[in-house]
């Protein structure tokens, strides 16, 4: 085996793509509405031990979400943190009547989908 096959062999397959913030936010809301998704009952008043589980890590997101927005740091245009910091806090809220037994997930769900195509540039369909 020459030395550059070699050095490819080993070294070449250790090389990984950097994430970008973006990228590592779209993982984050993936995992996290893939668990909702797995969980929704599609029917009120029914929560299994992974579906508040997922709620929970929703929550946590979208905590992490708002105080981001709120800071003064944060670049993004005023009128998006608006709509951002709204979402934030209809998910809060949500998510409060999915663990009483008084709402689905299926919003939540929608909402983190709707997230991770802007992150991706992808328009929703009208």
């Amino acid at each position: 085996m020459s030395v550059a096959a070699h050095a490819h062999s080993t070294y070449g397959l250790n090389t990984k793509t950097l994430k970008t913030p973006r990228d590592i936010e779209y993982d984050v809301i993936a995992r996290i509405t893939g668990r909702l998704q797995a969980h929704l009952p599609h029917e009120r008043g029914r929560t299994s031990p992974g579906l508040v589980s997922a709620l929970n890590d929703n929550r946590r997101l979208w905590t992490a979400f708002a105080t981001d927005l709120a800071s003064a740091d944060n670049a993004f245009p005023h009128d998006l943190k608006a709509r951002l910091f709204f979402l934030a806090e209809f998910t809060l809220r949500h998510t409060g009547l999915v663990l009483r037994g008084t709402a689905t997930a299926d919003a939540l769900a929608e909402i983190n989908t709707s997230v991770m195509r802007g992150l991706r540039g992808q328009r929703v369909a009208s």
